[in-house]
């Protein structure tokens, strides 16, 4: 709850479909879009939009946008208008870099040398003032202060070896990404493709899923979604394939280029780190901004999260009657606590779901009276009792006092706060909008007594090594199972790494500002 009330967002979110087999298609590209970016909503409320194209070898562009929710945009009226759409990208934003205005509201479409593309983009470039540069030094003017228009016209700069007639869309993406190693993941439409990128550290995620007719989804035999698909998805996450009535195909690997089209799924190329650098994984899509249901590096992110709340309940130990959490991202995380200490897991705050976002509000004391209005207590449940509470985390400290406050009012004999990841102590230049070092909790005097300092009875956070190990250990899991089927060949097992810059202020690629 910490990291809404802090104001503390993931870039965006990114969605692209593809009809399989004979063009014009009977399934609802748009529909399916639409469908994808609600189930993304929580990656970005800022604005939506959705560009689709017949596909053809002069494609028509059908284009919508708006401010707000996906749900707010996209209506039947403005679906309707981009129906003869045989493939399309979504996007839905939260804005780190540029401004928070239609003009910034993806996705974006540029006319280029060989005609239109369309790109939609997560995540935040880590060298964006020297690429804007370069884009400006070749005569490109920027009409947006978005990374995306960036990216856009990067990839529209034609390579030196390509043939006149013929665009190399593999070497136009190979040079932006050697020209930017982090962070994005990307859609790029060109006529009847969609090619789907992730950046070489693989820090913002990207899948694939495949869309399977409805009458194989309800058919008792396991449908077969190589030979059989109505169409192929990719999305940043895996949790809006179910929604479409997709299966989950795979994981875009780190570096790698897929070229997505009605023929089905082919991986163009694969870019490598430059010496040898392992992935970095932006490892709070685990801790908080992913969807629960959501599949990472083969592991559900609500799995991943209990494993948390188990360590946590190992690394901190405390006498008490039960284990709570201020809902609901840190639910999973308390349930993993209460199982590893043999505690009952009990609610003791009922969330009011029509009070608007805590970190909205101008000022410290508007943002404290909202957390109050936005909680009730359900005392009978905790009166004279020694409540665990776990929360996602403590950013700034202002928002967790007032519960705690609360909590004691109606009953509670002692308040003790467990967090289920580490202190934040650094900003995020890869897409996370994370409030400045000074504003930070962790960095201020009060730190070295926090528990006073907001109420509690006592305070602790996950340890850095206690998260990377509870989001390792299913990893390390299955690369043990690999290796055992595959007679220990190593080829076979890819490279594991997270980004904990935010944490630890070792960032995966050097900051060039």
């Amino acid at each position: 709850m910490e990291f809404e009330a802090a104001g503390i967002g993931e870039e965006c979110g990114v969605f692209g479909c593809v009809a399989a087999g004979t063009w014009p298609t009977h399934l609802d590209v748009p529909h399916v879009i639409t469908l994808g970016l609600v189930a993304l909503q929580h990656r970005g409320q800022e604005s939506a939009g959705i560009v689709t194209s017949n596909g053809s070898s002069s494609p028509l562009y059908m284009t919508h946008k708006g401010m707000g929710l996906v749900s707010s945009n996209f209506r039947e009226e403005q679906i309707q208008k981009l129906r003869s759409g045989n493939l399309g990208i979504g996007h839905t934003r939260y804005s780190t870099s540029g401004i928070s205005e239609l003009q910034n509201c993806q996705p974006f479409v540029v006319e280029t040398l060989h005609g239109k593309i369309a790109v939609a983009h997560n995540g935040e470039l880590v060298n964006a003032k020297q690429l804007r540069m370069k884009v400006l030094r070749h005569g490109v003017g920027l009409s947006t202060s978005s990374d995306s228009e960036l990216i856009m016209q990067l990839l529209a700069l034609t390579p030196p070896k390509e043939e006149a007639d013929t665009p190399d869309w593999v070497a136009r993406i190979r040079n932006l990404m050697t020209a930017t190693s982090t962070s994005y993941s990307i859609l790029l439409m060109y006529k009847d493709v969609i090619y789907a990128v992730r950046d070489p550290y693989g820090n913002r995620p990207l899948c694939i899923g495949c869309l399977v007719p409805v009458s194989k989804l309800q058919s008792s035999r396991e449908p077969d979604i190589e030979t059989e698909p109505e169409g192929w998805v990719v999305s940043s996450e895996s949790c809006s394939f179910q929604s479409i009535g997709a299966r989950y195909y795979r994981e875009i690997l780190p570096g790698e280029i897929v070229q997505i089209t009605k023929n089905g799924i082919e991986t163009l190329d694969v870019v490598p780190r430059a010496g040898g650098d392992p992935p970095a994984f932006c490892i709070f899509e685990y801790v908080y901004f992913a969807r629960p249901d959501s599949i990472f590096e083969g592991q559900m992110v609500y799995t991943v999260r209990q494993r948390c709340g188990r360590q946590l309940a190992i690394e901190a130990p405390v006498d008490a009657d039960l284990v709570s959490t201020v809902p609901e991202s840190a639910t999973p995380a308390a349930l993993g606590y209460a199982q590893e200490a043999g505690l009952p897991y009990v609610e003791v705050l009922c969330k009011n779901r029509y009070v608007g976002r805590t970190f909205i509000e101008p000022n410290t004391r508007l943002r404290q009276l909202g957390v109050a209005q936005k909680f009730g207590t359900l005392s009978d449940n905790f009166v004279g009792k020694r409540i665990v509470l776990i929360d996602d985390s403590i950013v700034r400290g202002n928002t967790i006092s007032p519960i705690i406050k609360v909590l004691k009012e109606a009953g509670a004999k002692e308040v003790h706060i467990r967090v289920a990841s580490p202190p934040i102590r650094f900003p995020c230049y890869m897409g996370i909008n994370i409030p400045t070092k000074e504003e930070l909790i962790a960095n201020k005097p009060e730190f070295e007594d926090l528990a006073g300092h907001i109420g509690a009875n006592s305070v602790v956070y996950l340890s850095v090594d206690g998260l990377i190990s509870s989001v390792q250990e299913g990893i390390k899991r299955q690369t043990n199972s690999i290796l055992n089927n595959t007679g220990n060949d190593k080829k076979s097992v890819r490279q594991m790494g997270h980004c904990t810059a935010c944490l630890t202020g070792k960032y995966p690629v050097e900051l060039e500002w």
